[in-house]
């Protein structure tokens, strides 16, 4: 009998509901300590994760909980993509 994988589970910056690291937009500060998304979830550095959703990443940015997690300010270029990204 093969055994079922656990499905790895990640916190939401804005909601701070755990959630299916899978459904969830990846943040990453990388050892350049330049901020990208990651949709492949694999790039190395820092990572925030938030839920694909409007709500959860005002949430997210008015708590200043993504620079908070990232250890770094978070760029408005950054928050323009983010933004492209939920639509």
């Amino acid at each position: 009998m093969a055994k079922k994988r656990k499905t790895p589970l990640r916190m939401c910056l804005g909601c701070q509901e755990m959630k299916a690291k899978r459904e969830m937009m990846r943040v990453v500060r990388t050892p350049e300590n330049t901020l990208l998304l990651d949709p492949s979830g694999k790039k190395s550095g820092r990572g925030a994760y938030v839920c694909p959703n409007q709500d959860c990443f005002s949430a997210a940015i008015k708590g200043k909980r993504l620079e908070k997690a990232l250890e770094c300010p978070v760029t408005d270029q950054l928050m323009e993509d983010l933004k492209k990204a939920l639509e």
